[in-house]
């Protein structure tokens, strides 16, 4: 079964769903005379002449994108975009996952001889990682990730988030410390009560309180026994380009693990909120550091992308999160400059370095490193790798190298006074983000030579 759609056309996404367990296709041919080089134009063109394609999935979920996505290529080339039905089968973990019922025993089997099982030798990232080779006579790909390793992630989100896929808007805050999401959860409820910009407030379990301007519906949803690994917190807004908040917890890891599956959904901007080891002696407890350049020390992401790679910084990102802090704070200049220290973050695996302070020194000192942790660079490096623009904005919780350790009485003071304002800054970051146009926000730095059209 195949479908054009043609410039004009105006069919909902959901069309997209074929009958049968294999994955809708999406696809479009570009000739010579179709192609519209603009070097403006991050996304949504082809670079070559050729025919593009790739398997799509869950169009109630990224409705929104497909339809800009088709809409731009159809735009700039002037051909029709196919909708059709792959030969590629849906695994049956991800049919599960969509039910709104049990599969009952009797019905196994009946399912199993529907429905494949993933094959994970297909499920890679090759194409995001830039090593993706096209076979003969087969389509460039027309997007990063194809449906099945979507699913795949969005299976992983729910799991590890604890909220469904649905619930994530279009710009996500990470941090390491539960501290925060206790401040996200007052600030989320105090909007919910008393604002107009927030539509729901979603926690673990799908926990959902709605705003009364919205919506009449009663609080949804069940706390978990146990939270998860990572608990993610969503205050919405009706147009999707809300606040996530998720707990990473500590660790490259986790940063990777979260933020491959974060991917998927193609949001606007991920930022880093999160504590750090001063490492200059005119740092004070309680400065912030804004990130400018890594030092990857978290080896996690080694098979995937090359130390040779730089990750340059998101203009749009550092000015953001830079006037966020003038607001939030009310300093300016040089006084601002005093509180705030750019400079390039170390990212590391080892969570006791500093009982190898010494060893390290030169090193931190060759690099010109101001700060270290253990997740920033991690998260800006995937962000490079899958085109999402990021930024970190941590804060000096102790300065080991010289001394100044994060006792336990101490930290209770500095917590107490920071995270607050820190949260705040991070905020105020997305708002000016997304009132500056998210489209300014996805950088031609971000994108390769030859690249799938789909943002």
């Amino acid at each position: 079964m195949l479908t054009c759609l043609s410039e004009g056309d105006e069919k909902d996404c959901e069309e997209l769903v074929c009958e049968g367990a294999n994955y809708p296709y999406v696809g479009i041919n570009v000739t010579p005379a179709n192609m519209h080089i603009d070097a403006r134009l991050s996304y949504g063109v082809a670079i070559d002449p050729g025919t593009y394609g790739t398997t799509v999935t869950n169009p109630v979920l990224f409705g929104d994108y497909f339809r800009e996505q088709i809409d731009l290529l159809i735009k700039h080339h002037k051909v029709p975009v196919v909708v059709g039905k792959s030969d590629w089968p849906i695994p049956l973990p991800f049919v599960a996952e969509q039910l709104k019922f049990e599969i009952q025993e009797s019905q196994r089997k009946q399912v199993k001889a529907t429905f494949t099982l993933p094959n994970l030798s297909r499920v890679t990232d090759e194409i995001a990682n830039s090593t993706y080779r096209t076979p003969h006579n087969a389509p460039y790909p027309l997007s990063l990730f194809s449906g099945e390793r979507v699913d795949y992630s969005l299976h992983r989100l729910h799991h590890y988030t604890g909220t469904s896929p649905k619930h994530f808007q279009g710009f996500i805050l990470l941090t390491n410390y539960q501290r925060y999401i206790k401040e996200f959860i007052q600030y989320a409820r105090e909007q919910i009560k008393d604002g107009a910009e927030f539509s729901s407030f979603v926690g673990p379990g799908d926990q959902i309180i709605h705003n009364t301007r919205y919506s009449n519906e009663p609080e949804s949803g069940k706390e978990p026994e146990h939270l998860p690994q990572m608990p993610a917190y969503h205050l919405k807004r009706p147009d999707g380009q809300g606040i996530t908040f998720v707990n990473i917890g500590i660790g490259p890891s986790n940063a990777k693990n979260i933020t491959d599956h974060l991917a998927v959904l193609r949001p606007h901007c991920w930022l880093m909120l999160g504590h750090c080891a001063g490492l200059r002696r005119s740092q004070e407890l309680g400065d912030y550091v804004l990130a400018h350049a890594y030092v990857r020390e978290d080896h996690v992401l080694d098979a995937d992308l090359s130390h040779m790679v730089p990750l340059p910084a998101i203009a749009e990102v550092q000015v953001a999160l830079q006037d966020a802090m003038a607001n939030i704070t009310g300093q300016h200049g040089h006084e601002l400059k005093t509180r705030m220290r750019t400079g390039t973050v170390l990212t590391t695996d080892n969570r006791n370095w500093e009982l190898h302070s010494q060893d390290l020194f030169e090193r931190f000192n060759q690099t010109r490193a101001i700060a270290v942790d253990m997740e920033s660079a991690t998260v800006a490096a995937n962000g490079f790798r899958f085109r999402v623009p990021y930024g970190t904005l941590l804060c000096v919780s102790d300065k080991p190298v010289h001394g100044e350790l994060k006792l336990r009485k101490m930290a209770d003071s500095f917590y107490q006074e920071r995270v607050h304002q820190h949260l705040k800054i991070g905020i105020e970051a997305i708002r000016l983000l997304r009132e500056g146009g998210v489209q300014n926000l996805h950088s031609r730095k971000l994108r390769g030579f030859d690249e799938p059209p789909f943002r």
